[in-house]
Order: structure tokens, then sequence, then C-alpha cells
């Protein structure tokens, strides 16, 4: 059995959501695209390779004229222009066309190159999307936005681009190591936090059966959080205005991210941003105490840090300045209004950064008292 969900682009259907718990309906899904004419170009990492690149090979193949199977070093670090060139050079010596696709398989950073080289590929290919990661389920594989990574900087180069397909099997999740679990765990307690308290209520009742990964469960969560996502793509496809909103966050965990060289999962530096942006709305009188410490300790149980002691805050504070969300010399901070209420502050000052940052620093002075 499948469930569907379908995502409006523009106010006319683009692109389903197939959920389901295996690989058997693919084909049957890739059939209905009409793509038995044509070459497939597989793009994935090497770990997404070794668990499931013959598998989905296997079924892509029976479904076009030719399928290859193109796999770049797991980890953020290859997400680059150079990653994306060797892609075009792959697609041009197979004699790729504009009338044949790529389809990434994998979590977040191949579905973001996949989809960036599919947009710019002779001005661009279908692309079709089988994330196999939570964060990669649950948010990035929806909506459209692609993209790399430039000079370490997240995801400065990048486009709008709507996937034709976007395939969920919902069992690979089991195969994630608890790190890669609970990192996408991040990406799911902020679409409850932005716009759905009763959604968050429902990981909060419902944290022992997430931990334990029981699939009826993990694909309610799952289709709740895609719920969130195209609620705000939809009305905001191109982020001119409350599509920033999933960017809660995201400003201080992306300087966390890059201070770090990336040796930090997105989903543990978000959290973090997650915990000093709770702060700052706290210190707003949005947020009470009491809201505050329990969206602080909610990360605990799902194994995500609320602390660091391995950042200078004034060095955050600097890379800060670099996020793609700044406007001008004014960051697009996103705070609660309450818990399932984001909004978008302009007002927010480099002091109030700095001391959220100082909230989730914990020095070897800490440790010491």
């Amino acid at each position: 059995m499948a469930e569907r969900m379908t995502i409006n682009y523009e106010k006319k259907p683009c692109y389903d959501i197939v959920f389901t718990d295996s690989f058997d309906l693919l084909a049957d899904e890739l059939r209905a695209l009409d793509i038995e004419n044509r070459k497939a170009a597989l793009i994935t990492d090497s770990n997404t390779a070794k668990l499931f690149g013959a598998a989905v090979k296997e079924i892509v193949g029976s479904c076009c004229k030719q399928v290859l199977l193109y796999s770049f070093p797991a980890g953020e670090a290859s997400k680059t222009l150079d990653t994306v060139k060797d892609i075009y050079k792959t697609l041009i010596e197979e004699h790729y066309d504009r009338k044949d696709l790529l389809i990434a398989v994998g979590g977040g950073v191949v579905g973001d190159i996949t989809g960036y080289a599919a947009a710019t590929y002779l001005r661009g290919i279908d692309f079709i999307q089988i994330p196999t990661t939570l964060i990669a389920q649950s948010d990035s594989s929806i909506g459209g936005k692609t993209g790399v990574d430039f000079d370490g900087y997240k995801n400065m180069v990048g486009a709008f681009y709507m996937p034709r397909l976007v395939y969920m099997n919902l069992s690979v999740l089991k195969e994630l190591d608890d790190r890669q679990f609970y990192a996408g765990f991040a990406e799911v307690m902020k679409h409850g936090l932005i716009k759905d308290s009763m959604f968050y209520e429902w990981l909060l009742d419902n944290m022992y059966e997430i931990q334990d990964r029981k699939i009826e469960v993990l694909t309610e969560m799952v289709i709740r959080s895609c719920t969130v996502k195209k609620l705000v793509v939809e009305k905001d496809p191109k982020e001119q205005g409350d599509r920033a909103l999933l960017n809660f966050g995201h400003t201080i965990g992306h300087a966390i991210e890059k201070y770090m060289n990336f040796e930090m999962l997105h989903g543990e530096c978000i959290a973090l941003g997650m915990v000093a942006a709770a702060y700052i709305s706290w210190k707003h009188n949005w947020l009470s105490m009491e809201e505050y410490y329990e969206v602080r300790d909610m990360f605990v149980p799902f194994h995500l840090p609320i602390s660091i002691d391995s950042i200078e805050p004034e060095e955050i504070l600097q890379l800060t300045k670099s996020d793609k969300k700044t406007e001008g010399s004014q960051i697009k901070f996103v705070l609660l209004k309450k818990v399932g209420k984001a909004v978008i502050d302009r007002t927010v000052t480099d002091e109030e950064i700095l001391d959220a940052i100082h909230e989730i620093y914990f020095s070897d002075e800490d440790a010491r008292e």
C-alpha cells in the first residue's frame, strides 16, 4: 500500500510524493512518467550505493532503455561545483540529452547536487528524488531547492527546480545509523515548532516509538512533516516571504556547520541553532521560560546537542553575516512567537545573537564551575 501527496507549483499540480515501505512500486511510478525510451542516470553517494544502488539500478533498468550509476564520496565535502562538473562530464560522454533524466538516490547532499545538475545541464532536464535519509524524506527532497556549497558557505550556488516525482521507501530508515537518523529528526522537530503545535505534541507523545523506528509511526511522522513543508512551499515556492520560516535555526546552525568544517552533521548544527533561536524568542517575551527549556530539552532524548564547547562565539557571529538569508546588513532571523507559530524578525541585534550563542556555548570555565 502507498499514500500520495501532490505538491502544487503556481497553483497547479506539479509532482507527487509517494509514501510506501518498499521499492516494489517504483517501476510502476517510473513507467507512469513515460521513461521507456529515455536514459536514466542514478546519482548517489558511496554509502548509499552500497546499500541500495544495485537494487534501484535493476528496477530503473527494467523501465528505460539505458541506465548508469554515478557515485561520489559521501559527505558534505562533496557538495561542490567540482562534483557537479564531473556529473556534467559523465552525462556528456554518455550522450545524455534533454529527454533523459537524473535520479537522486540518497540523502540531502545527493538530492541537492542532483537537482542542481538537472536544473543546469542543457538548461534543464527531468529529475526524480528517491530520498533515503530522514532529513531528505522529511524536508530537503520537497520544494525544489537545489544547490551546492561554495568555499564552505552553505548552498550559495543553486536554483529552484522541481522534480517529476519523489518516491519515499520509508523502510530504508531502519538502515540509517543512529547519528544520521537523529540528525534528520532535527528538521522534523523544526516543522512542528514553526507551523504545527499539535504535531510537536505528537512528537513528544510518540518519543519512544520514534526511537524504536516503528514503521507505522515513522510513516505518520514523515507524512505530517511533509504536510508542513507542502503548505509552506506551495504558498511561497521561491522564498519571497513565508518560506523563509523553514530557516528556523539555520542562521546560527549554518555558521556552526562552517566553523566546524562540516565535521558535525547538518541536523546537529540546526538543533543548536534552534536552541539559540528559541532562547532569543524567550528573551523577546514570546516564549515563556518553561517553553524555552522544554524546546531545548526535547532534543536531548534524540541525541541532538543543546550545547557545544568547541566554538568561538565571536567567530560564529561573524559567520552569520555571510549567511544567504542576510539582506544588506540585516539578518532575517526566524523566531517563535509561540510553539507552532514562527515569524521573521529583522530587528535581532548582534548583541542578542551573541548572547544566544553564549547560551549554547559550554566553555572549559563552565565545566570547572
